[in-house]
């Protein structure tokens, strides 16, 4: 059993503070009715806070009519008015509820003129009402807002996740599907040329050996963060894989000024790009371009392969959504081998 939820801390249990006043400015001969009365206000307290929207109302009502029952013994019962007073905010964000809090103090007035109540009783009652009516209202609407910050950061935190999930997913793809594809071509070779030239044959399994441990070394870069050694790695990474795939490589490439994330980019559209050229092109002449195209930095990737409609697949996807993630555009052109055109405002 608890008598307030979770979320409450401990001043809420400092506001029962003002049932003394009622409990004590009663008199001494009815002091078990005031005392049993103090325990039903007790119980509304406690039961305000486990309740949500409308129903509250109720709550208020309840303690209208414990303070019309006693106002005319007991001056403290004007307690009650303040306490229904303080429950608006809970309900309705600030507009509304002072509204009703305007409403509430109408209210106290004419039942405290109904009741004969005296000037300084009817006074305290509206003036207390309305001040710490107006308090609660606000101390309400901050707390709203609290947790909705909370929640918001929550879901922020959330979202950066997903995307570091996703950016590591689009990396470890466009790394792995490139560097795998290189590795396939050259153990082929290898295991070819092993009867007739074990040495280019050794020489081959090398490079495989090689490039194993440049893979491992870009997977643990992927996952920190860094996506690339740069376009000039790539490049160099992209003539091998097409020589070695028996793909001739006619390359003209600008070195614009280019911002890290830009050149991240850029090399690896190139990585994914040449994969897919080696995988699925059957292509004998590839041309890879990098230039400053106005105020565009255009990269440019074309063979002489079978071309046609490509399924868009998770790399040209995640390729799509670097490019566009800096404003810039990817084209693509199948209709006489295969164009891949990106551009990027720089």
């Amino acid at each position: 059993m608890r008598l307030l939820p979770k979320n409450e801390d401990w001043t809420a249990y400092a506001w029962l503070i003002y049932l003394l006043y009622f409990l004590l400015a009663g008199p001494f001969d009815r002091f078990p009715v005031t005392l049993a009365a103090t325990a039903v206000a007790v119980a509304l307290y406690f039961w305000s806070y486990w309740i949500r929207g409308p129903r509250v109302l109720g709550i208020v009502g309840a303690w209208f009519v414990l303070a019309m029952i006693f106002l005319r013994v007991n001056p403290g019962a004007t307690t009650f008015f303040v306490y229904a007073a303080c429950l608006y905010g809970k309900i309705w964000e600030p507009p509304v509820a002072f509204r009703y809090l305007a409403g509430h103090v109408a209210l106290v007035s004419l039942a405290c003129w109904a009741l004969g109540a005296n000037i300084y009783v009817s006074a305290s009652a509206v003036i207390f009402s309305a001040l710490l009516g107006s308090v609660m209202i606000q101390y309400a609407q901050r707390k709203r807002l609290g947790d909705r910050l909370v929640a918001a950061h929550a879901q922020a935190e959330h979202l950066a996740k997903v995307a570091e999930r996703e950016r590591i997913a689009r990396d470890l793809h466009d790394l792995l599907g490139h560097t795998l594809s290189v590795i396939v071509l050259k153990s082929e070779l290898a295991s070819r040329l092993s009867a007739t030239q074990p040495e280019r044959a050794a020489e081959e399994i090398r490079d495989v050996e090689r490039i194993s441990r440049e893979a491992l070394a870009q997977v643990r870069a992927a996952v920190r963060g860094y996506r690339s050694a740069g376009f000039a790695s790539e490049l160099h990474q992209a003539r091998e894989a097409l020589e070695a795939a028996g793909i001739a490589v006619e390359a003209r490439v600008e070195q614009p000024q280019l911002s890290a994330i830009e050149e991240s980019v850029f090399a690896l559209a190139l990585r994914e790009a040449v994969t897919n050229v080696v995988r699925h092109a059957h292509a004998t002449v590839c041309r890879l371009s990098l230039r400053r195209n106005g105020r565009f930095c255009e990269l440019e990737i074309a063979d002489n392969g079978r071309g046609g409609v490509l399924e868009e697949g998770s790399g040209l996807s995640g390729m799509r959504e670097r490019v566009e993630g800096l404003g810039g555009i990817l084209e693509r052109d199948g209709s006489n081998g295969t164009v891949l055109r990106i551009r990027v405002p720089v």
